[in-house]
This record gives structure tokens, C-alpha cells and sequence, in this order.
């Protein structure tokens, strides 16, 4: 079935400019949306970004924009989130999902995707 795997966290200073990585399988993407989102410990999980696997349109939550970006290599079946200018409140689990069939143009809300990953952990130092 569809499997999401993320990669690319870890340990970085305040500054620092990860990327982080989900390969998707087991399904046509093709009409898909992809997304990224946050869980800090003892916190809700929150929308980081979003694309349309075929358009590349994209959006990002008012606390990311400028400073994350969010990319798709077709190729690889793998979509990217490169963040940059890292803070301490960046730190969480990041997780990657697929809303699967677009249900809605670029979808914000984790009620909208179908599939998760396990999540990878960014660590942000002072």
C-alpha cells in the first residue's frame, strides 16, 4: 500500500538550513497533494506546506513563508521541504502526507490527508 518515509532530520544550531526528504510508493501521486506538517511535544500538529504534484503550485502557513520551500522531484517520487534560517520553535516531529485525490485545490487541513508518514525529528539549538 502507500508508504511515506521521511528523512533528513536531526541535530542543527539556530541558523541552519536542513532539507528534509519523503519518498512516497505504492500509489499513483499524479493527482495528488502533498504536505508537510509539524508536531511539537505536548502541542497540536500544524500545516507547514503544501503542493500540487501536478501543477506545483504551492502554499505555505504565514509562519514558513519566505523561510521553507517545498518541492517535488517527479523522478523520485520524493518531495522536499528545505528550511532555512532555522529557530528553536522549529523544533518538532515533521511529518509528510498525501491527500490523495486533491479533494480540495490545496488542502491545509490534516482532516483532508489520506496517508502519513512516521515522521522524522528537528532538533533546533540556541
Amino acid at each position: 500500500q502507500v508508504q511515506l518515509v521521511e528523512s533528513g532530520g536531526g541535530l542543527v544550531q539556530a541558523g541552519g538550513s536542513p532539507r528534509l526528504s519523503c519518498a512516497a510508493s505504492g500509489r499513483t501521486f499524479s493527482s495528488s497533494t502533498m504536505g508537510w506538517f509539524r508536531q511539537a511535544p505536548g502541542k497540536e500538529r500544524e500545516f507547514v506546506a503544501a503542493i500540487s504534484w501536478r501543477s506545483g503550485s504551492t502554499y505555505y502557513a504565514d509562519s514558513m513563508k519566505g523561510r521553507f520551500t517545498i518541492s517535488i522531484d517527479n523522478a523520485k517520487n520524493t518531495v522536499y521541504l528545505q528550511m532555512n534560517s532555522l529557530k528553536p520553535e522549529d523544533t518538532a516531529v515533521y511529518y509528510c502526507a498525501v491527500d490523495w485525490t486533491s479533494k480540495i485545490t490545496i488542502a491545509t487541513m490534516e482532516a483532508y490527508y489520506d496517508y502519513w508518514g512516521q515522521g522524522t525529528q528537528v532538533t533546533v539549538s540556541s
